[in-house]
């Protein structure tokens, strides 16, 4: 491991390890109860890391598994999860909501590099995350390696720009990550991840730039956005199958973040997959998601 690495690995480490609500890690520990022996490792990350008052809102968490075949009873839920990763569940416990995607570890080590062109998995994990939950002291070393993995890669991908400001180079890479899935967040919100948390992202851009020198990302940005709506798409069919109430969660998700008040019909609550089909021009027409 390289110095630069090294000093970025030291931070990803810091950050992961930093406390976070009780009732946020006594739902990790549920979530990986729920997966048994296949369970690793949990992370909890998304705007709920800055909430002080959960009730009422959808946590976010990504459970991180040995393999997809122990994960799962069912063995269509392994394979749905090896071809489309990740599997998006609903989960409640103790009054909280919350949603959570599986991925094995090596799935997280691989989609947080850049010899992935989907965006999905690093752009999330370039921004804070904590590691609420763990099998052993294994599972924490492999959780910071794939970690730190990547904000070089979302840096090496924006391509930094010659005196550019290291805040500027943080919202436009975010942008360019939001660009390249269908996102129901309202313009801006790319800018508004590093503007709520400066300091933080000054502390990392110089590890991370160095970091970002010996990496070489897959695919160019028209690929991105083009395999990342596609996947977007797929990943939306796919959650009506195994996320329950997933038509009410996206049209939750929808409203809540694009301003819109999308209500949905009975047939649309029986027939989920139907629903976010029918849904989706009407979302790319609006603006809802882009």
């Amino acid at each position: 491991m390289t110095a630069d690495m090294s000093e970025l690995r030291s931070l990803v480490a810091e950050e992961l390890s930093l406390p976070v609500d009780r009732q946020v890690m006594a739902m990790a520990a549920a979530v990986a109860a729920k997966h048994g022996e296949a369970s690793r490792a949990v992370l909890f990350y998304g705007s709920c890391l800055r909430q002080k008052r959960l009730e009422g809102l959808m946590l976010d968490f990504y459970l991180i598994v040995s393999d997809y075949r122990s994960a799962y009873p069912k063995r269509w839920l392994a394979v749905a999860n090896a071809l489309i990763p990740p599997n998006v569940f609903y989960f409640e416990h103790d009054g909280l909501a919350a949603k959570y995607a599986v991925l094995s570890e090596a799935d997280f080590h691989r989609l947080n590099g850049p010899e992935t062109s989907n965006v999905s998995v690093w752009a999330r994990f370039a921004q804070p995350s904590r590691l609420v939950w763990i099998a052993d002291e294994q599972a924490r070393e492999r959780a910071v390696d794939a970690v730190s993995r990547a904000a070089p890669t979302l840096l090496a991908a924006a391509g930094p720009i010659a005196a550019e400001a290291p805040l500027d180079l943080w919202r436009r890479a975010f942008a360019l990550t939001y660009s390249a899935e269908l996102r129901a967040e309202r313009t801006g919100r790319a800018a508004s991840v590093v503007d709520l948390e400066p300091q933080r992202y000054d502390r990392f851009t110089g590890p991370a730039l160095a970091a970002a020198k010996a990496v070489r990302p897959a695919g160019t940005w028209t690929r991105r956005r083009i395999e990342g709506k596609g996947l977007s798409v797929l990943r939306l069919a796919k959650a009506s199958f195994t996320f329950s109430g997933g038509a009410d969660y996206i049209a939750w998700k929808i409203n809540r973040h694009a301003g819109t008040k999308i209500e949905l019909k009975p047939w649309q609550r029986r027939h989920p997959l139907l629903a976010a089909l029918s849904l989706l021009p009407r979302l790319l027409r609006s603006g809802a998601v882009r």
